[in-house]
């Protein structure tokens, strides 16, 4: 019988995995899809997720497949910047940031784990305090179940009840392409109630990522949109757009979670979106789940005592959801005298005073 039921196979679930595993525990991870793999986005992963997957063994194989961000910033529509962040300075306060494509993180991941531990196929029915999983297999039993089943987790429903995501109030555009001219630099422009950003990956492609205010559920014109939308912005954007192809465009409505009032019951622990589902703007999505999976690791093979990992993971995924919700308000305003005092704003904001807000979110140690 497996020590740990981990419910879910994407990033935190597999991180989630290894972090037993190293610890000497068995683990079973139960994955609905018939394989385990990730598509079409780039992730950024900052300092504090790379200290995450040091503690995993995995930082140097992760960085390995990375390249390392340089200077960036936001910039207007036109391409003037409205605020710039020193890659040097970062990198002396804080560490590197990263980049990479999503794909190559879960193929690192799902290497460190033993075949016959990760279950595809199997979709959860019902997750149970006394550490039961039911699911179509049948049933399996842990000293503990881990929730790593998304936002519309199933597990969290015995931790919380039936909880509902809320529209974020603008959509996402994805995708990676092969531009014709290589493109080092990378940044996010803002506009009125859009916004687009890109990023080299290591094997010379781009990631890019685009937003729009719109209603949940409206159609999408799929790459024609985006080109319309944003194929009169500045350089590289066209360019990267007219280099990119139908296939490669994926499109979701952004949604997060409500803070959950805890993330432990019984024997069951939510990581990842499962436990706070948090809008993009900060980039920490991965980056938390991965420090959920180290954090809960220690505190099971330390006492067991789940509430602890409630108390510590808790409070700080609340704070950086909270602010990645407002950061995105401000960045998707669209009333023109909105946008022009906010543009106004962040030309004001000293760069030292910058780099400080980074504490809170980047200074984390496990």
């Amino acid at each position: 019988m497996p020590e740990v039921v981990i419910v879910g196979g994407g990033i935190g679930g597999l991180a989630t995995a290894v972090a037993f595993l190293r610890q000497g525990l068995r683990v079973e991870v139960l994955e609905r899809s018939a394989e385990i793999t990730e598509v079409g986005a780039g992730l950024s992963l900052w300092p504090n997720a790379l200290r995450a997957l040091d503690v995993l063994g995995l930082g140097d194989a992760v960085r390995a497949r990375a390249v390392e961000e340089g200077a960036a910033g936001i910039r207007d529509r036109t391409g003037r910047w409205l605020t710039r962040i020193d890659a040097e300075k970062l990198r002396a306060a804080y560490g590197s940031p990263i980049m990479l494509h999503r794909a190559d993180l879960v193929d690192i991941l799902r290497s460190a784990i033993p075949a016959e531990a990760l279950r595809t196929g199997v979709t959860v029915a019902e997750a149970r305090v006394d550490g039961t999983v039911v699911h179509s297999a049948g049933t399996s039993s842990g000293d503990f179940v881990v929730g790593a089943d998304g936002i519309r987790s199933v597990v969290r429903r015995a931790v919380c009840g039936e909880i509902r995501p809320r529209y974020g109030g603008y959509t996402a555009w994805r995708l990676v392409v092969t531009p014709h001219q290589p493109v080092t630099d990378m940044g996010e422009s803002w506009g009125r109630g859009e916004r687009f950003g890109y990023a080299p990956l290591a094997d010379g492609r781009v990631y890019c990522f685009a937003t729009a205010n719109m209603p949940a559920g409206t159609a999408s014109g799929g790459l024609a949109e985006l080109r319309a939308r944003f194929g009169g912005w500045h350089e590289p954007i066209p360019a990267l757009l007219a280099a990119a192809g139908n296939a490669e465009v994926l499109r979701h409505d952004l949604y997060d979670l409500p803070a959950l009032k805890t993330f432990v019951a019984g024997r069951i622990a939510l990581v990842g979106d499962a436990a706070h589902a948090m809008m993009p703007n900060l980039g920490q999505g991965a980056c938390q789940a991965l420090e959920d999976a180290v954090v809960l690791a220690r505190v099971v093979t330390r006492d067991g005592d789940l509430t602890a990992y409630d108390r510590e993971r808790g409070p700080r995924t609340r704070m950086i959801a909270a602010r990645s919700r407002r950061i995105g308000a401000v960045a998707q305003l669209s009333f023109p005298p909105g946008v022009a005092l906010r543009d106004a704003l962040l030309r004001a904001i000293p760069g030292s005073v910058q780099l400080r807000s980074f504490a809170p979110v980047l200074d984390w140690r496990c």
